[in-house]
């Protein structure tokens, strides 16, 4: 039996009520499958704690999660407090720690009713964007010169070390190998002469050693252009850490909305937990309300399992959406319909049963 050990971080606004309806999944999924087994130890942190504490997480809560085989966050944000103190102090806080200098955000189309774009379908709207999630503009590096002097000067730095820049462009060139996908790199070498430049070179560099993989590379203008005209023309797609962050809610713009979008940070060598996440904020204006799509929460899951090696039942979870998706009974609001979030969650898990993988329906009978 895989035992896997899960740390929660519900977090703020919808994340409780979405993270609730992800680990009945999992603990479905453990009912079904008897070579899989989940402990879930949750964690108050958060904007909440924040207000009671004046921290986002307790002073040894690196410490605390560094032995769980993963970790499972709903959401953070809350109004009061600032959204560069929820960032950074939580989540920015545990990628860097743990070392999640990868960060997977699959744009993919899962009902051709989803999306805002005409004759788009679901073949035309599927691929995987890798972000580097360590350093480059959310290295933090920077300074504040002469605050609130007729001089004052803000200097926000990005960094792009070799070593990171280097590991994330060489992790995506294995992935579209794995594949047999092309590998798109996007950048602004045209106006950042150095960082860019500098990505734009070891791309070049590292793709020697990938000869068998078809390579394109596009400026972020033009990328953010073809992403809404042509997005059949991407893969697999590699980019900097803020780039990749405003791409991906792009993409989750022409696959839905929000609520279906989901990622995951990813520590490739397993040194640290990695962690999975909705990436839909804590909407704290329908919090407690029911009104919450769990889909996006859910698709995490889907990622999580992949990361344990339980592919067969990270498809699983992508086929019973897209059935959910493909019934239009039991939606939330925000796909038009009038369902809860719990009853989504419900439903979810009863069509879930018939899609089990194959080997865990035969030891079933």
């Amino acid at each position: 039996m895989k035992q896997k050990n899960i740390a929660l971080i519900p977090g703020d606004g919808i994340g409780p009520e979405v993270v609730a309806e992800g680990v009945k999944v999992l603990k479905m999924i453990e009912e079904i499958d008897p070579r899989l087994s989940f402990s879930f130890t949750e964690f108050p942190w958060g904007c909440e704690y924040y207000v009671d504490t004046g921290k986002m997480m307790a002073d040894d809560g690196i410490d605390q999660l560094k032995e769980f085989d993963a970790i499972y966050l709903g959401a953070v944000g809350y109004p009061g407090v600032p959204d560069h103190i929820s960032l950074w102090e939580l989540l920015l806080e545990i990628r860097k720690k743990f070392d999640q200098y990868v960060n997977l955000r699959p744009i993919k189309l899962l009902h051709p009713d989803l999306t805002p774009l005409k004759n788009k379908s679901e073949k035309e709207i599927d691929f995987l964007v890798i972000r580097e999630n360590s350093e480059g503009e959310y290295a933090g590096a920077g300074d504040w010169l002469f605050k609130g002097k007729p001089e004052e000067v803000v200097l926000q730095t990005g960094v792009f070390s070799r070593k990171g820049t280097e590991r994330i462009i060489r992790y995506a060139y294995e992935e579209a190998r794995k594949q047999k996908k092309t590998l798109t790199s996007i950048s602004k070498a045209n106006a950042l002469n150095y960082s860019m430049v500098f990505w734009d070179e070891v791309f070049t560099e590292v793709g020697k050693e990938y000869p068998d993989v078809q390579t394109y590379s596009y400026l972020v203008d033009a990328a953010s252009l073809y992403f809404v005209l042509q997005p059949e023309r991407f893969e697999i797609v590699v980019t900097s850490n803020l780039f990749g962050d405003i791409l991906t809610d792009l993409g989750a713009a022409i696959t839905g909305g929000l609520g279906l979008a989901a990622g995951a940070n990813i520590n490739p060598e397993r040194t640290y937990p990695s962690m999975f996440e909705p990436i839909h904020g804590s909407a704290p204006d329908i919090a407690g309300k029911g009104l919450a799509n769990p889909l996006a929460a859910i698709w995490s899951v889907s990622q999580m399992m992949d990361h344990f090696g339980e592919e067969g039942w990270g498809s699983a979870i992508l086929v019973t959406i897209q059935e959910i998706l493909s019934q239009k009974i039991v939606l939330t609001s925000d796909l038009g319909g009038g369902a809860t979030t719990e009853q989504l969650g419900n439903e979810f898990r009863d069509l879930l049963k018939d899609h089990a993988p194959l080997h865990d329906k035969v030891q079933r009978g």
